[in-house]
């Protein structure tokens, strides 16, 4: 079971480039990756060799990573890229807290996060040396995709060695439907909260079951409901759990009405709680 061969990794010449390059290899050597690092822009002798100096500090062989070169819009280059190149998993370096303006523009990681058509892995925290990834969230919500976004928790987990999977099932509130107005309407509501809770449990856990044993085994699995609003609550979880790692669905809906009326993973992306795997087919 391998879900991720190629990785590629898009950079500029920042400030945090070597750390973002340490941290990608180090992603790509644990998850026994190729890796292809692409920069947009003018290829020089001395971008050059600042890159191949990076590369030579890193855990990975000379041969397993691949730099690209290529100019035009960073956008529109690397989304052709990561459908010519075959790549399974983008990562991109992002900012922890995005303004409103930016909100509403979108940065080029939020629209690549919309447009490419594999799963990406945003960094807000890259580090020289490796920290290692004890505890993972995971989106358990109600949807097709949720199985897929659960099985990528496992096998990233059981490669980077987490102890933890924690899967939440975010509730929308409206589904008590009870007022509650005094100790009666209080207990009715306690208790169809605790019938949700073993009904989105028994679902989660039937998808863990079936998940092959060398992924799951070794792990230990929480499940959490949270009554709240999608997106808002689960990325509010993890920052408050302090999670290494959070993985999502892939957001389905890509309108500018989505922009202007935040829905689920949008949340996320302006106020990242840590590092985000989104994960896509």
């Amino acid at each position: 079971m391998k879900l991720y061969n190629s990785i590629l990794f898009g950079f500029a010449f920042s400030p945090s480039l070597k750390v973002n390059i340490l941290e990608s290899s180090r992603i790509a050597y644990y998850l026994n990756c190729k890796l292809i690092l692409l920069h947009v822009g003018e290829k020089t002798a001395e971008k050059s060799a600042k890159i191949n100096q990076i590369i030579s500090e890193t855990e990975q062989s000379d041969d397993t990573i691949e730099v690209v070169w290529k100019e035009g819009n960073p956008e529109t280059i690397i989304t052709k890229a990561c459908i010519d190149l075959k790549i399974d998993l983008l990562i991109l370096g992002a900012l922890q807290h995005e303004n409103k303006f930016q909100f509403y523009v979108g940065s080029i990681a939020r629209k690549l996060t919309r447009k490419v058509h594999c799963s990406v892995l945003l960094l807000i925290k890259p580090t020289e040396k490796r920290v290692p990834c004890k505890h993972i969230v995971v989106n358990g919500l109600d949807a097709p995709e949720t199985p897929m976004a659960i099985e990528h928790a496992f096998y990233v987990s059981s490669l980077l060695g987490a102890q933890q999977i924690t899967i939440v099932e975010e509730i929308l509130p409206k589904e008590i439907q009870v007022d509650v107005e005094d100790d009666r309407s209080l207990k009715k509501a306690n208790i169809i909260k605790q019938r949700i809770r073993h009904r989105e449990d028994s679902r989660v856990n039937t998808i863990v079951r079936s998940l092959p044993e060398n992924i799951t085994k070794d792990i230990k699995v929480k499940t959490q409901s949270i009554f709240g609003k999608r997106g808002y609550s689960i990325g509010h979880y993890a920052e408050v759990v302090r999670a290494d790692l959070l993985v999502m669905n892939a957001p389905i809906k890509t309108s500018i009405w989505d922009r202007i009326f935040p829905h689920d993973i949008e949340y996320i992306l302006s106020d990242l709680p840590t590092d985000l795997l989104i994960v896509r087919k």
